[in-house]
Order: structure tokens, then sequence, then C-alpha cells
């Protein structure tokens, strides 16, 4: 039986506006197909393993990501090798930020991150805040919640994770929204994004799952109505 180690990075720093449900998301999913699911807490200080088979982070204030930031950048060899050997990650908001190069508070004071992603990012004068739906070439539509200040800009060779229909994305100006580098997407999708985006969760739980036997080509489907329904009626909501 294939066993998932879930890494989730930060889970008391990092944990706004319900990103602990993506966790319960992939955990449930997998458990669902007969998988087995460790979940791995990191915390500040910790080591982070080699066996990990996805990567999560959540969201979080300025002052979370001050309190993270050396033990990341300490972690960044670590994860970078499992990223780069196609471990699927999903970062969001505040840790998809520190995945680029820096966030720059409004204060002038600037984070360090930890380069996996391309871009950076600079805290704007106001909140983009409010329903967000995007087209993802990868996934279709994709709905969610977005709230924050940080303005995202991506290297010109970086791929955004889709592009918005309605709400504002990485900073409201170039209809970006995300990254997706390998099998790492970074976004600012709470809400929280897995549970109503179930392809997005499969997505993760398949790479992990051919991670280990590359024979496995797709996963055992699953009754999605519940989360159809609710992707269908955030989809609707106005901004």
């Amino acid at each position: 039986m294939i066993t998932l180690n879930i890494l989730h990075l930060y889970p008391k720093e990092m944990n706004l506006y319900g990103d602990h449900g993506n966790i319960l998301t992939l955990k449930r999913r997998a458990e669902w197909r007969g998988y087995k699911v460790n979940i791995i807490e990191h915390h500040v200080g910790d080591k982070i393993p080699d066996n990990i088979d996805i990567i999560f982070g959540g969201g979080g204030q300025d002052s979370g990501q001050s309190k993270i930031e050396d033990d990341l950048r300490k972690n960044a060899k670590q994860l970078k090798k499992l990223i780069d050997n196609d471990v699927p990650c999903l970062v969001i908001c505040g840790l998809y930020q520190l995945f680029g190069d820096y966030f720059q508070t409004a204060e002038g004071q600037k984070i360090t991150g930890i380069s996996i992603l391309k871009s950076h990012t600079i805290a704007g004068p106001t909140r983009l805040i409010g329903n967000i739906v995007i087209n993802s070439p990868e996934f279709g539509e994709v709905v969610g919640y977005e709230n924050h200040s940080g303005l995202t800009r991506l290297d010109d060779d970086a791929k955004p994770f889709g592009i918005v229909v309605s709400g504002a994305g990485n900073n409201g100006e170039d209809m970006t929204e995300g990254e997706i580098y390998r099998n790492c997407i970074g976004t600012y999708l709470h809400g929280p994004i897995l549970p109503k985006n179930p392809r997005v969760a499969d997505y993760l739980l398949l790479k992990a799952i051919q991670n280990q036997d590359p024979k496995i080509d797709k996963l055992k489907p699953l009754n999605d109505n519940i989360e159809l329904h609710a992707h269908s009626v955030a989809a609707k909501r106005p901004r």
C-alpha cells in the first residue's frame, strides 16, 4: 500500500482563512481511495525529512512571515531539492510570497524568500479582497477568495497558475494569478482552495502517487457532486 507523507509548513504561524482545510482535503481524498496518509508538521527548528510526498504551506500575517523567515531560509536547499525532484507542492498567500525572491512590507522591511518561484512581492497601498475566478490551462475554472496587500510580479519566464476572469490576482494589473513551477503551485486563493477545486487536489495527489509508482496513470474517481456544487456557487458570487 502506498503511504503519502504530507509536509505541513508552519501550521501555527501560517494558517489564516481556513487554509488548514487544504490538508484535510488531501488527507480525505487519498484515504477514500485506500491510501494511507501521514501529516508531518514542520515547526521552526525542525528538520525537513527526505521522504516527503506533498508539500503544503498556508497564508499568514507579516509578523508570521518574519517569525519563519530564518527557518525557511535554513530549509531552502531541502525544499528546492524536493520540488526539483517533482514533489508536488501548494503554497498559499504568505508562503507563496516567500517561495519567491522577497516580500517587501509597507514599512519597507524586506523579508527574504527562497527563490524557488520566479517572483517578488511588494506591499501595496490597499488590500485586494474578494471572490476570485481564474482560468487555468491545467485545471480549467478555479475559484477562491483572495485577501492580500502584496503585489506580486512574475519574472518574464515564469508560468502563472491562471489568468484572472474576475478578481485581482497577483497584482490587479496584469491579470495573472499565482505561479506554477514543475509540480509546485503558488497562489493567493484561500477559501480554502482545494475543497471547491477537486481537480487541483487530485493533481497534487496523482503526482505524489506517480512518484512512487509511475505505472499509475489516474486516480479512482470520487463522487464530487457536493464539491462541484460548492465550486459553482462560489463562481457565481460577485467580487
